[in-house]
C-alpha cells in the first residue's frame, strides 16, 4: 500500500487536460467546461494539437509544449496513445493522472504498458474507464460528471461512476457536501486501499463511503479500512450478495468479489459498517453530514402510532442498536400531558390524536431524560392531527438537527401528506 504521489491528484495546483476538444456534446468538452467553471484556481492547460485555443485559453500540440510541470493530467484520448501519454507526462515531471479512457485492458495489452510507462517515473494513474475525479473544496471538477458537489467533509470512493453521479444528485439536493469523489474506474495501479488510506489521515474528511463491486487485494484494504475506521466511520456498500449479482458485477482478475459471507466478515473485521440498498447509503450519508458520531446511541421513540415504533423497534435490533430505559421521573411528567392510554415506556406512543403541543411536550421530556442519546420521532397520517404541525412543533425546537444537543431523526409515513411535513424537518436539520 502506497499514498506515495496521491497528494498531486488529492491537491493539485494545475492540471492539463489531454484531450480537450471544442467540439459539441465531446467528452473532451464537456470535461474542460467542467474545470473552467467549476472556478478551479490554478493553471488550467488544454492539449490537442488540433486547437491553437479552447474556451478562451492557449491550447497546445503535446505534453513537452506546456510552460510548466502539471500536477494533475486529465486524459481522455484514444486508448492505444495512453501508454506514451503517461510516458510524456512521467518526463516532464507529471506525478498523478486521472485516466478517463476505456479499452484499456489486459487483454490488449495497454493496461501494463500504461502502467511500465507510470513506473519510472511513480506516476499514479487514477482508473482507466472512470468518470473522473471532483474536489470540491478545491473547486475541481476533473470528469464528465452531470453537475457539480458541494463542498464538505464526506469522501466518496467509488467503481461505479453511475452510483457516483446518482449520489451527487441527491446530494445537491438534501444539502450533503463532499470532500472528495473518486470514480476509481478499473483502479489499474491506484485502488480503493490507496485512497482509504490517503483520507485517514486527511483533516478535511470525516467520514467515508465506499461503493465497491471487488476489493483486489484484500489484505491491503483490511489494513487501511482498519486504520481508518479507528478515527472516522466508513460505510461501503458491496453488491454481489447472490451469485447472478456477482456475476454481473465488473469484476477484476485477483479480486475478492463473490462469496458474500467472506466479504461481510472482511468489511465487519476491518470496522465498516456495510449497509445494503442505495437508500441506505443515501439515508448514512446525509447523517454523517448532519452529526458526529457518538460513543453510544441509546435511542428514545416518540411516535402517535404503536405499530411504528414497534416496526422501528425490531429494525433497530437487526442492526444490535440500543433503545433508551426511559426513567421513572420521565415517565411520571409524560403522565400528565399525556392521554391516559400512552404507552408508558419507551417508544413513547402518544396516540393517533396527538396534538402539535403534545408532540413538542413529548420531545422535550424524552430528549431531556439522562438514558437518551438520540431521538427518533415519528408520524403517522390520521384524520385526528395534522402531520405537518407536529413536524412544525418539532422543528421549532431543533436546531441543526439537534435538541439540547441530542441529535434527532424523523420518520414521517405515508407519501401524500407526509410530503409538508418532511420539508419542515428537513428545512430544521
Amino acid at each position: 500500500m502506497t499514498i506515495r504521489n496521491l497528494n498531486h491528484a488529492f491537491q493539485p495546483k494545475s492540471v492539463v487536460v489531454i484531450g480537450a476538444s471544442g467540439k459539441p456534446g465531446s467528452l473532451g468538452a464537456a470535461v474542460l467546461k467542467n474545470i473552467i467553471d467549476g472556478g478551479f484556481g490554478g493553471d488550467i492547460w488544454p492539449v490537442n494539437p488540433r486547437y491553437q485555443e479552447l474556451a478562451g485559453r492557449r491550447c497546445y500540440a503535446s505534453v513537452k509544449d506546456i510552460p510548466e510541470v502539471p500536477d494533475l493530467a486529465v486524459i481522455m484520448t484514444p486508448a492505444p496513445t495512453v501508454p506514451g501519454l503517461v510516458s510524456e507526462l512521467g518526463e516532464k515531471g507529471t506525478r498523478a493522472a486521472v485516466v478517463i479512457t476505456a479499452g484499456i485492458t489486459k487483454a490488449n495489452g495497454l493496461r501494463q504498458k500504461m502502467l511500465d510507462a507510470a513506473k519510472p517515473h511513480l506516476l499514479r494513474i487514477i482508473g482507466p474507464n472512470g468518470i473522473g475525479l471532483m474536489l470540491p473544496p478545491h473547486k475541481l471538477n476533473a470528469g464528465f460528471f452531470h453537475m457539480p458537489a458541494k463542498p464538505g467533509d464526506i469522501a466518496l470512493l467509488s467503481q461505479s461512476g453511475a452510483v457516483a453521479a446518482s449520489l451527487i444528485d441527491w446530494a445537491v439536493a438534501n444539502d450533503v457536501g463532499f470532500s472528495h469523489i473518486v470514480s476509481l474506474g478499473d483502479m489499474a495501479d491506484v485502488d480503493i486501499g490507496d485512497c482509504i488510506d490517503m483520507l485517514a489521515g486527511d483533516p478535511n474528511t470525516r467520514a467515508i463511503l465506499l461503493y465497491l463491486e471487488s476489493i483486489p487485494h484484500p489484505r491491503k484494504f483490511m489494513s487501511a479500512a482498519r486504520a481508518a475506521s479507528r478515527v472516522k466511520p466508513v460505510i461501503a456498500i458491496k453488491p454481489g450478495r447472490h451469485a447472478e449479482a456477482a456475476k454481473a458485477a465488473a469484476t477484476h482478475t485477483g479480486a475478492l468479489a463473490g462469496v458474500d459471507r467472506v466479504v461481510d466478515a472482511v468489511l465487519r473485521r476491518a470496522g465498516v459498517v456495510r449497509v445494503i440498498e442505495l437508500a441506505e447509503l443515501f439515508n448514512a450519508t446525509e447523517t454523517l453530514a448532519r452529526f458526529s458520531p457518538l460513543e453510544r446511541a441509546r435511542v428514545g421513540i416518540v411516535t402517535n402510532g404503536g405499530g411504528a415504533g414497534v416496526l422501528a423497534v425490531d429494525r433497530m435490533m437487526d442492526f444490535g442498536a440500543e433503545l433508551a430505559e426511559l426513567s421513572p421521573a420521565t415517565i411520571e411528567k409524560l403522565d400528565r400531558p399525556m392521554s391516559s392510554n400512552w404507552s408508558r415506556a419507551n417508544p413513547v406512543d402518544i396516540i393517533g390524536d396527538a396534538l402539535p403541543e403534545q408532540y413538542r411536550t413529548a420531545v422535550e421530556l424524552v430528549v431531556a431524560d439522562p438514558g437518551v442519546d438520540v431521538l427518533l420521532v415519528m408520524n403517522c397520517p390520521t384524520g385526528m392531527a395534522s402531520s405537518a404541525d407536529a413536524a412544525a412543533a418539532v422543528a421549532s425546537l431543533a436546531e441543526k438537527g439537534m435538541i439540547h444537543s441530542k441529535p434527532v431523526l424523523s420518520c414521517w409515513l405515508g407519501q401524500a401528506t407526509a410530503r409538508k411535513g418532511r420539508e419542515i424537518l428537513q428545512a430544521a436539520g
